[in-house]
């Protein structure tokens, strides 16, 4: 793939599996606001956040897939 332009079924499908990912990021966000109200345990907070931001990760090399690199 690289610096090639994907075909528009690809992006496409991209596009809907980085909508997916936004949507679980935004789920886990709720969930550990609500954990943190709650008084849960740190730990358990703690994995979910760990969670969270490997989500992050996951959207941001999904989001620099779709973004060409203009500094070439």
């Amino acid at each position: 793939m690289g610096n090639a332009i994907m075909a528009d079924q690809e992006q496409a499908d991209v596009r809907l599996t980085l909508a997916k990912l936004r949507q679980e990021h935004e789920d886990y966000d709720a969930a550990i606001n609500a954990m943190i109200k709650v008084g849960c345990d740190a730990l358990r907070v703690q994995r979910m956040k760990k969670k969270k931001l490997s989500i992050k990760d996951r959207m941001t090399q999904i989001e620099d897939q779709l973004v060409p690199d203009i500094i070439a």
